[in-house]
């Protein structure tokens, strides 16, 4: 084969990979973010005395949420903030399960997700969260020190980083991930991830400033995000770590919507008041 053709096979495949990391980088959010963009039905036909709400963000969007009280009283708060990937109803066992155990609860949907308007991105679910945070502390009057988070997978990275702003008295990560960049490597070894990325999501980073009582809930089989990203989340975390290890636990698996979670979060509850 000649020195010429040599070159233009070189040059093909110089473009082709060109073109590859371009449309990464152009459509990396339709791979991060995975929204149930369907509108959830209202509150009370999904879960007993739970009601809709309006979530007015700084940046002019109105988001959907819904509030559910406490059956029985706890008087503590659980402010859950999604993982990347379907809407609010997806949340409702969990959130009837809180309920039930004692604790109100708001669930909200993300921009883009759950008929909300808006795209979501880091910057976007930042100003989301801290949306349903002022619904609770102005508009019900929830006090910082009854106030949990709870944060799933893309949604630790969520309530961990509100918390550098805003502490409550527990903070509950659920499958969290040190950081987006590192799990992407995980699924993307052939792309240069840590160029490409627009959202970081650095859990790490933000969990070693937050210094309350937390919780890090992990599956021992979770293939989405490696039980090494959440056990370095826990070695970093500012203030008294609790570790729930759930052995041959996968990421999506029923337990990690379930009573073990429930759980996870009433040993949170005393650990958290005892601080107080």
């Amino acid at each position: 084969m000649s020195a010429s053709a040599l070159g233009r096979i070189f040059l093909i495949m110089l473009c082709v990979v060109a073109l590859l990391l371009v449309a990464a980088w152009a459509f990396q959010r339709r791979l991060i973010y995975l929204p149930d963009r369907t509108p959830p039905p209202p509150a009370h036909t999904v879960l007993e005395n739970a009601r809709d709400v309006r979530l007015l963000t700084t940046d002019g969007l109105e988001l959907g949420g819904w509030y559910v009280p406490a059956i029985g009283g706890s008087g503590i708060t659980v402010l859950v903030a999604n993982g990347n990937a379907g809407n609010r109803l997806d949340r409702a066992a969990l959130a009837e399960g809180l309920s039930a155990a004692g604790f109100a609860v708001l669930l909200f949907d993300y921009r883009g997700y759950g008929g909300n308007p808006g795209s979501p991105s880091e910057d976007g679910l930042a100003l989301d969260v801290r949306a349903a945070h002022r619904y609770l502390v102005e508009e019900r009057q929830v006090p910082s020190s009854r106030l949990l988070y709870f944060g799933e997978s893309l949604g630790a990275g969520v309530v961990a980083e509100l918390a550098t702003d805003h502490p409550p008295a527990g903070l509950l990560l659920r499958s969290p991930f040190a950081d987006l960049a590192g799990v992407g490597r995980e699924h993307y070894p052939f792309l240069p991830v840590g160029l490409l990325l627009k959202d970081r999501f650095q859990v790490v980073d933000h969990i070693a400033r937050v210094s309350v009582p937390t919780t890090v809930v992990y599956g021992t089989a979770d293939t989405i995000v490696p039980a090494s990203h959440s056990e370095r989340v826990a070695a970093a975390a500012g203030g008294p770590v609790e570790r729930v290890v759930l052995p041959r636990v996968g990421h999506n698996d029923a337990e990690m919507f379930g009573p073990r979670i429930v759980d996870a979060v009433e040993a949170l509850a005393v650990r958290a008041i005892a601080d107080r």
